[in-house]
């Protein structure tokens, strides 16, 4: 998607009204999120690397023109202007798989005003789906306790491009592999798959579709037992076909896609070893979410391996990452520098929070993050000296925190509309964004990973953005 076009229309109206007041001085716009998806303790960063390339590349054809010319709004000078359209601008990113939260930066854009109105629509489609579905599947994978969990959603997915994203963001946030034969190859990601029901079906017999199976795959059966009866005919006729595997020195497994999971799992169990296979597999799969598979590894249900699609690659009961993009600074002429501006609200939450910032990440001597500091571009947090920071929302709320560490979470990756450094390769970049998520994660209390009623990370300001911020709601009052 390298088109122009792809954003929302009232960008390019905007656009041309800045063109007309000759209003394009330099501007800063953040990136960030209001909540996290699921009631979740923490989200997953992703969709960095596509939305680079996609603002690195991207222009307006002549087709492109000729389709906003026929609209009647847009004057020739100004769709002249479009036709040399290129992103001149910086972008600050956080690592893609960074473990991120509400109100804090995760993009800052400084860029010419047309160009950062332009791309916002990119932006935020990159990010927030890819950002929803690596969350989603980083969650799944914790109540897994880190079990190979294979991802199958692409007959579920919201079309083509939702399918190839979510395998994308599903691989950073945790999976194992997809099923999705093109992701796989466009990402260099483990492919999987067993077979499906139709292949039971197409035998005279469940055993023989099972026997078949082995003869073909040898080294990677797993054989689907709830075709006609799970504990009836499915388990004994897996049994009689992988007996003959063992033999040859291979190994199987078996997959349960219906019924009560925990109880199929344990008779399964069960009947594998009586049988003397207690090295072969059990995957489970059927509608899981997080919680199902939370709870039925609570409860010590013999599954070795999850299979996920439809509520991985949706995200289920929550459709979408509640990501925006906010003006926080523009250029003054007078004073010969960007100054900070803020939007308010009457709802609190919604007041965002002036200036050019950065991110801090604060770790105790244990190397655990305890706190994500914003503060302005020019703020410095010391190690090993107590400081004190304060809530997003300016009231009595602060705490005091000395520092081991303290790390700077947003990073110049484009400036003057080009990528700092070479972009690695598709199969590159996502196994880089995985081993960040995995990295990150590990570095926090498991408090904020639960599932259930997650302890919340303190995101807090300095002293200068909290005082800043202050002087633009007390002027505001006035």
């Amino acid at each position: 998607m390298t088109s122009g076009l792809f954003t929302d229309f009232y960008e390019l109206t905007m656009a041309q009204g800045y063109w007309k007041q000759n209003m394009n001085n330099r501007v800063v716009f953040d990136m960030f999120f209001r909540k996290n998806p699921f009631n979740s303790g923490f989200s997953i960063l992703a969709g960095n690397e596509p939305l680079l390339d996609e603002l690195t590349s991207f222009s307006f054809s002549d087709d492109d023109l000729a389709f906003l010319r026929q609209q009647g709004l847009f004057d020739n000078g100004f769709l002249d202007y479009l036709k040399g359209f290129r992103f001149s601008g910086d972008v600050y990113m956080m690592d893609e798989g960074s473990v991120v939260f509400p109100q804090e930066p995760v993009i800052r854009i400084s860029a010419p005003l047309i160009e950062a109105q332009i791309i916002e629509g990119i932006v935020l489609n990159y990010i927030n789906f890819q950002s929803l579905i690596a969350t989603k599947t980083a969650r799944i994978w914790l109540c897994s306790k880190k079990a190979p969990v294979m991802e199958f959603g692409l007959r579920r997915a919201q079309g083509p491009d939702g399918a190839m994203s979510a395998t994308r963001a599903a691989y950073i946030g945790g999976v194992a592999g997809t099923s999705n034969t093109l992701a796989a190859k466009v990402y260099g990601i483990p492919v999987m798959g067993t077979m499906a029901h139709s292949w039971v079906m197409s035998f005279n017999s469940e055993l023989e579709a099972f026997e078949k199976y082995a003869e073909l795959y040898p080294e990677n059966s797993v054989f689907l037992i709830d075709t006609y009866d799970t504990l009836g005919s499915g388990i004994k006729n897996a049994i009689k076909a992988g007996k003959k595997l063992v033999e040859q020195g291979h190994n199987f497994g078996v997959r349960l896609d219906s019924g009560d999971i925990e109880y199929l799992s344990r008779q399964v169990r069960r009947e594998l070893d009586n049988a003397g296979f207690k090295s072969a597999t059990i995957s489970a799969s059927n509608d899981l979410t997080e919680e199902i598979i939370s709870t039925l590894v609570a409860n010590k249900a013999p599954i070795d391996s999850w299979g996920v699609g439809t509520n991985l690659v949706t995200g289920g009961y929550e459709s979408a990452f509640t990501g925006v993009y906010k003006l926080c600074g523009r250029y003054n002429a007078q004073a010969g520098c960007i100054q900070p501006t803020m939007k308010f609200s009457d709802n609190p939450e919604k007041m965002t929070n002036p200036g050019i910032k950065n991110v801090f990440r604060l770790y105790d001597e244990n190397g655990i993050a305890g706190a994500d500091i914003i503060g302005l571009e020019n703020d410095t947090i010391k190690e090993n000296v107590e400081q004190r920071f304060f809530h997003p929302l300016i009231d009595y709320r602060q705490f005091t925190f000395t520092p081991s560490k303290v790390e700077n979470l947003l990073k110049k990756r484009v400036e003057n509309g080009k990528r700092i450094t070479k972009g690695l390769s598709a199969s590159e970049q996502i196994k880089q964004s995985r081993s960040v998520m995995e990295k990150q994660l590990e570095t926090f209390d498991e408090s904020y990973k639960r599932i259930l009623n997650p302890h919340i990370y303190k995101v807090s300001l300095t002293e200068n953005l909290k005082e800043l911020k202050k002087t633009f709601i007390e002027a505001n009052i006035k």
